[in-house]
């Protein structure tokens, strides 16, 4: 039997694979039975690592990686058709996707159909579906977390995706619903916040406001009201007081980049006709923050929030590569911010 894993949860999948590969005896054994394809494999290369014996080991794995996305021939697709049916009992064939496939395509049918494959899709989850997520990986990790704490944990993590592809103009690309978390960040805190409280024990809302760095703050939110509003004393007040209170600079920074792009996507929404409630339903956000990104989107114009998030980009080559520092970079932005029309 082969296995096939597609999706954009790449996170999920890795952890699925590593349960199942843990139950096939000792990992080391295993390791030296293990290989590894992309999608330059030939269908020969990928036969001949199938039909290779394990050695000292019950099975050999077989790990194919993007070989599907890249749309082999048909040649090639139906001398796999043809192989898989009478894969080495011994053999574990394993491809891993890191797109969604179509429900059609020829190994999702022939699994179905003939009933040799297993064919799992992991979608990147959205909204309460991350909640749900986060509270499924604290309990498999033998931890409980109250449903506060599950979702305050969801909604630090949750806007930090990567800039949009489509550039600074006001397109569809600040209005994609693709507005999903970065589940390896988020896996980690779970595995930090378990470790800390114990195997059994709850992790509650003080639990996460402690340990997570990307806890929801409502500072960030009025250090950005002050900024919308040309506050120069209340924003250099509260950063400085982020800054006094130990905050890392980095991250700060990146608290900026989150806000910013958040707010860059509110004011397109508005530009284009949407209220309060269009934003949080585009941006899978809860309603009380879209209120929040309407208010404030509506201090800045488009423009002006396309010149800041270029700024921002900007701060982030220099600093990673030591033309500027970037805690003095910061208190030149919020300056620079609170001075401009």
């Amino acid at each position: 039997m082969f296995h096939l894993f597609h999706g954009q949860d790449a996170y999920s999948q890795r952890d699925t694979l590593a349960a199942m590969l843990a139950k096939e005896g000792d990992a080391d054994m295993l390791s030296l039975n293990t290989t590894r394809l992309d999608s330059r494999a030939s269908f020969a290369e990928l036969q001949a690592a199938c039909d290779a014996m394990p050695f000292l080991s019950r099975v050999r794995v077989v790990l194919v990686e993007g070989l599907l996305a890249a749309v082999p021939d048909k040649t090639f697709m139906e001398k796999l058709a043809a192989y898989l049916p009478n894969l080495p009992p011994t053999t574990r064939l394993i491809f891993l996707e890191s797109q969604a496939l179509p429900d059609n395509h020829r190994l999702i049918r022939l699994a179905a159909e003939q009933k040799i494959g297993y064919v799992k899709k992991f979608d990147l989850p959205r909204g309460p579906e991350l909640e749900r997520w986060a509270r499924a990986h604290v309990e498999a990790r033998g931890g409980h977390i109250t449903p506060q704490a599950a979702g305050l944990l969801a909604a630090n993590v949750a806007p930090l995706f990567p800039p949009p592809p489509g550039g600074f103009g006001a397109t569809s690309s600040y209005t994609s619903k693709e507005n999903v978390a970065d589940l390896s960040l988020l896996g980690n805190e779970i595995e930090k916040l378990v470790l800390y409280k114990g195997l059994g024990e709850t992790i509650d809302v003080a639990d996460v406001e402690l340990l997570s760095p990307y806890a929801a703050e409502a500072a960030i939110f009025d250090l950005v009201d002050a900024l919308g509003n040309r506050q120069a004393a209340r924003a250099a007040e509260l950063f400085q007081a982020k800054v006094v209170a130990g905050a890392d600079p980095f991250y700060l920074f990146s608290m900026f980049i989150r806000q910013f792009r958040l707010l860059l996507q509110a004011r397109a929404l508005l530009d284009a006709g949407e209220r309060a409630a269009g934003i949080a339903e585009q941006l899978k956000q809860r309603p009380f923050v879209a209120d929040k990104l309407a208010r404030q989107a509506r201090n800045y114009t488009l423009p002006q929030l396309e010149a800041i998030y270029r700024r921002l980009l900007e701060i982030d080559v220099e600093a990673k590569t030591g033309k500027a520092e970037l805690l003095t970079a910061l208190y030149l932005l919020v300056g620079g911010l609170t001075g401009e029309e």
